[in-house]
C-alpha cells in the first residue's frame, strides 16, 4: 500500500472528501515529489499540481500521481478546485499547522462552498514509523557524518578557528556521499560550549578548550543528527566531570529506550542523573527528538512529553550540561526503537577523545 493510501485509509477518507497537501516535508513523503507544488488525494484519484519548472520531474519521481501543470495566470488552488469538480469532492481536510493564512484565504475562494477539516497532525503520526527504505536511507546519512568526524579530527588543534572546523566538516559530508547538510552545523569551543545552538565564529581553539560539534548529513531526502565533545588538550578536572556525567547519563537514557518506553520517564533519567551529580538547572533542553525528512520531528523525549515509544521510530537521545563562561558538553546519538531496545545508528566512540594541542 501506497503512503498516500495508507494516509487515506488510516484518515476513513469519504468518497466526497479529499486531502490538500501544502507542507514540502509530508509532499515528499507523500508523493517522492521534490519540487514545488501542492497535492490533492481522494479515495479513487491522487494529483500533484505544479507548474511548467517541475512537471518533468514530478513524472518521473511520483509516476503513480496525475501530474497537473498550472496554465498561465491561474493558482495551484483553482487547478486543484477544478479536480475536486471533476471528481465530485466538496469536503476537504487539510494542515492547520501548514498553510499560511493567504494560502488558506486564497483555497477557500478557488472551492467555493466546500467544508474545511483539519487534519491535525494526522500525516505527521504516519511519518513517525520509519520503514525499512527510510531506515537505511537515515542509516547510510548517519555512517557519512561519523566518517566525516573522524576523518576532520586532526585538524582540531590549538589555534584552528570554530568556522574553519564547521567548513572542513560539511565539506567533508559533502564529498563523502552527501547530498546536503540536515541543518547548521554548530562547532562551539571553549566557553561558547555552553550555548546549546551556538554558531561557530572566528573563536579560535586554545589549549584544553572542549569542542561540541553538532552536524549531520542528509541522504535521499533523509536527515543524519550527531553530537560529539572532544578535548583539545588535556581538559581540567571541572569540565572532565561534566564529561563522564553527561557520558553516563547519555548512556543510562540510551540503554532505556525501547518499545512501549514511557518518553517523559526516559528523560527524567538523564535529568536526574544530572541533577544528583551538581549540575541541576545546566541541563535546560529536552533528551532527545525523532528525525527524518526534517531535522526535528516528534516523537519527543522532555520533561512534558506525553507517550510511549513505538517499534521502527527514530529518536536521539542527547543530554548536556553547560556552563555559562566556562564551557560545556553535549553527547548524542540517534537510535532506531527496537521492541526489546534500541540499535544506534550514530557509530563513533562516546569516551572522550583528547586530541593533540
Amino acid at each position: 500500500m501506497t503512503r498516500a493510501k495508507r494516509l487515506i485509509t488510516a484518515t476513513g477518507l469519504m468518497d466526497n472528501e479529499a486531502i490538500i497537501v501544502y507542507k514540502i516535508p509530508n509532499l515528499f513523503y507523500l508523493t517522492g515529489f521534490r519540487g514545488e507544488g501542492i497535492a490533492l488525494l481522494s479515495q479513487k484519484q491522487q494529483a500533484i499540481v505544479t507548474d511548467f519548472r517541475y512537471v518533468e520531474q514530478a513524472e518521473k519521481e511520483s509516476p503513480d500521481f496525475s501530474i497537473v501543470s498550472i496554465e498561465k495566470g491561474q493558482s495551484h488552488e483553482q487547478a486543484a478546485a477544478l479536480l475536486a469538480q471533476a471528481w465530485q469532492v466538496d469536503s476537504i481536510r487539510y494542515e492547520d499547522d501548514g498553510m499560511t493564512v493567504r494560502d488558506f484565504a486564497a483555497a477557500q475562494k478557488a472551492f467555493g462552498n466546500a467544508r474545511w477539516t483539519p487534519l491535525h497532525e494526522d500525516i505527521e503520526l504516519l511519518r513517525q514509523i520509519k520503514d525499512d527504505r527510510e531506515i537505511a536511507l537515515i542509516k547510510e546519512a548517519c555512517r557519512i557524518t561519523g566518517e566525516s568526524f573522524e576523518r576532520i579530527l586532526p585538524m582540531i588543534r590549538e589555534g584552528v578557528s570554530e568556522r574553519e572546523i564547521a567548513i572542513k566538516l560539511e565539506f567533508d559530508m559533502l564529498t563523502h556521499g552527501a547530498e546536503s547538510i540536515a541543518f547548521s552545523t554548530i562547532v562551539a569551543a571553549g566557553a561558547n560550549g555552553s550555548l546549546p545552538h551556538a554558531r561557530p565564529g572566528e573563536y579560535r581553539i586554545r589549549r584544553g578548550d572542549l569542542v561540541t560539534l553538532d552536524f549531520g548529513a542528509k541522504v535521499g531526502g533523509y536527515c543524519a543528527d550527531m553530537t560529539r565533545t572532544v578535548s583539545v588538550g588535556e581538559p581540567s578536572d571541572q569540565m572532565r566531570h561534566v564529561y563522564e556525567t553527561v557520558k553516563a547519563a547519555q548512556q543510562m537514557a540510551q540503554d532505556a529506550v525501547r518499545a512501549g518506553g514511557d518518553q517523559r520517564a526516559i528523560d527524567a533519567i538523564a535529568r536526574d542523573y544530572i541533577a544528583a551529580a551538581g549540575y541541576e538547572g545546566r541541563f535546560g533542553h529536552g533528551l532527545g527528538h525523532s528525525l527524518g525528512i526534517e531535522i526535528h520531528e516528534n516523537p519527543r523525549l522532555n520533561a512534558v512529553a506525553n507517550g510511549k515509544l513505538r517499534t521502527g521510530q527514530l529518536i536521539t537521545v542527547e543530554p548536556g550540561i553547560y556552563l555559562p563562561g566556562v564551557g560545556g558538553v553535549r553527547i548524542e546519538n540517534s537510535v532506531v526503537v527496537l521492541e526489546d531496545g534500541c540499535q544506534a545508528l550514530t557509530l563513533p566512540t562516546r569516551e572522550l577523545i583528547i586530541l593533540p594541542a
